[in-house]
């Protein structure tokens, strides 16, 4: 009995085709979608409302990508998958500005407030391969000049080619800057987060101070200083964001510690520092390098601000200088440099988290 059941049930399951056959396969889905692309940015074209509502065709243009790409990453091996996510993060940036460029060359937006992707590329190599005679001072120091320099001025030449530099500048002041207030603010942070009376003494006070905008006490902190339009108050305003970023998040990190790993490093008999260096820190880690990627973001773009209002040398000082001379491909080229700078450190930093966070690997 319970045999011709089996049988009767598995015969009429086998008629009745599955989720996975009634689906459409990759080509054919991929055809569909572009079929339907087609007709979208067609019929907005033949209606001449694609100028007016560019805006509209680029949302349905985007929101085709994304249905065609996740169509495209369930059929995607586990081998290639680095592959295709990076593909993704690439391909992405790649196709808007292909969009801004056509959208500019259609004359839907101005050319003087929004220059094509090309004419930004080229302003970004003739400011990096030229030197202004009037600052002097170039984009990246001329590096291609540094042999001939040491051969002739020794150090001191190879020091002043990296000294006209506007990236380098930038780089000195956020990395100064960076340091002299993430290590005191982590410091603060942890002593925050383990004694509950210095939690309670400064907490309202950093954040309190904490919400004050940098560059509108910038002007007090160029009064500290002996030479106010020097490298210190800029520096140290950044210092000053950095700190109470980092004395904030890092004693979230060491609040939100799972007791259960205190409890099982004192049960391992560790008390005092080494309780401090081998549970409390590395448990803590996580958030304090996401602290400091907050913090890094937030002084590059102090020292961006710093450098519009009082600065002779920087990209900051680069590109509201461009703006200043209504030459608006240059300023979008000082503006591309922020971002590869931001990009660049970020990346610089996850591999320092890597390197002292190996068991997240």
């Amino acid at each position: 009995m319970t045999e011709t059941l089996e049988r009767a049930t598995s015969g009429m399951f086998r008629r009745i085709p599955s989720v996975r056959n009634m689906q459409l396969g990759l080509p054919a889905a991929l055809l569909l979608l572009t079929v339907v692309a087609i007709v979208w940015n067609g019929a907005l074209y033949l209606t001449r409302l694609w100028a007016p509502l560019w805006w509209l065709a680029l949302f349905g243009d985007f929101a085709l990508t994304v249905v065609a790409a996740e169509r495209i990453g369930r059929c995607v091996p586990p081998t290639y998958r680095k592959l295709y996510e990076r593909t993704l993060a690439i391909g992405f940036p790649v196709m808007a500005l292909v969009a801004w460029q056509l959208i500019v060359d259609a004359g839907i937006l101005s050319p003087l407030w929004f220059p094509q992707p090309t004419r930004i590329a080229k302003a970004l190599w003739d400011v990096t391969v030229n030197y202004d005679r009037a600052s002097g001072t170039s984009l990246l120091g001329r590096p291609w000049l540094i042999p001939s320099r040491f051969e002739h001025d020794g150090w001191a030449g190879v020091w002043a080619l990296f000294a006209e530099s506007h990236v380098w500048a930038t780089l000195g002041r956020v990395g100064a800057g960076f340091v002299i207030g993430a290590i005191p603010g982590i410091l603060l942070g942890v002593v925050m987060g383990i004694n509950r009376t210095v939690r309670l003494m400064l907490d309202t006070t950093l954040s309190a101070i904490y919400v004050l905008p940098k560059i509108a006490i910038f002007p007090l902190v160029m009064l500290m200083f002996a030479d106010p339009f020097g490298e210190g108050p800029k520096i140290a305003v950044v210092a000053l964001s950095v700190f109470f970023l980092m004395a904030i998040n890092t004693m979230a990190g060491v609040r939100d510690i799972d007791p259960v790993f205190l409890m099982a490093g004192r049960n391992y008999g560790a008390r005092g520092f080494q309780l401090l260096w081998h549970v409390i820190l590395p448990a803590a880690m996580p958030v304090i390098f996401a602290g400091l990627r907050l913090a890094l973001g937030t002084a590059l773009i102090v020292i961006i601000s710093v450098e519009f209002l009082r600065a002779k040398q920087g990209v900051g000082f680069m590109t509201f200088y461009y703006w200043e001379v209504m030459n608006p491909e240059r300023m979008y080229a000082g503006l591309v440099v922020v971002m590869v700078l931001g990009v660049v450190l970020a990346y610089g930093l996850q591999a320092l988290q890597r390197r002292l966070m190996p068991w997240q690997r």
